[in-house]
């Protein structure tokens, strides 16, 4: 019997939460990796053009995980796609496993950069799609995930504030609403982009078709983001 496509992705997917529920112990920050499952699962498995094999490749798309903190979800699809073993998976945050607490991008195999604390990974960002352009790479993709609550943090708001007049359109970013934010968003937080000319997209974030069409819709001269609304985290 041949397997298709559809039904190998499928298969995939449904062995993420087998894969998560290897990593255990305290500190694992549950909800934070849960609300980012799916988000991670469709960007690695149709839109990021990155493989284990391609890691080193200047043309690769780059994805960024801000919200490193609770890394669960991160390290399965990674693992699922063949970045890492997952017999890594069950040392998740010991104390000679590469896969700690906080991704490091000089343990952990397709990791573009250390993360965890808030508000970081959007100005990498920012930063990254300047580098690609100057270097007249303007070919990869630039992804950045970040959580609700980072933007809390200005540094975010000084990142967002650059991109959309600098027409950094291979910049592109996933908010996942989780609604931890202490501040809200006058609009919603599709708006405060909005505001800084990106162009801006609100899905559920637990549609797969959804999440990627958005993720692919076009957005010439402009950067993207998108708004992956999941359950709340204290619900």
């Amino acid at each position: 019997m041949t397997i298709t496509t559809d039904e190998h992705r499928a298969h995939e997917y449904a062995d993420l939460p087998r894969l998560m529920s290897l990593m255990t112990g305290d500190e694992k920050h549950g909800p934070a990796a849960t609300s980012t499952l799916d988000v991670l699962w469709v960007l690695y498995d149709r839109v990021l053009r990155v493989t284990p094999e391609r890691t080193a490749d200047p043309g690769r798309d780059r994805f960024l995980l801000s919200k490193g903190h609770g890394p669960m979800a991160y390290y399965a699809v990674l693992a699922a796609k063949g970045f890492l073993p997952v017999e890594w998976l069950p040392g998740f945050g010991g104390y000679d496993s590469p896969l700690g607490h906080h991704p490091d991008r000089l343990l952990v195999p397709g990791a573009e950069i250390g993360s965890g604390s808030l508000g970081h990974g959007l100005p990498i960002g920012v930063g990254t799609a300047l580098g690609l352009r100057a270097q007249g790479l303007g070919d990869p993709a630039v992804w950045v995930l970040i959580g609700d609550a980072e933007l809390d943090e200005g540094s975010n708001h000084e990142a967002i504030a650059f991109a959309g007049p600098a027409g950094l359109d291979r910049l592109h970013t996933v908010v996942v609403d989780n609604s931890s934010a202490s501040h809200a968003r006058p609009g919603g937080i599709a708006a405060r982009f909005e505001a800084a000319g990106w162009s801006a997209a609100t899905v559920d974030g637990r549609d797969h078709t959804a999440l990627y069409e958005a993720f692919t819709a076009p957005h010439s001269g402009r950067p993207h983001v998108v708004v992956a609304r999941v359950e709340p985290k204290n619900a």
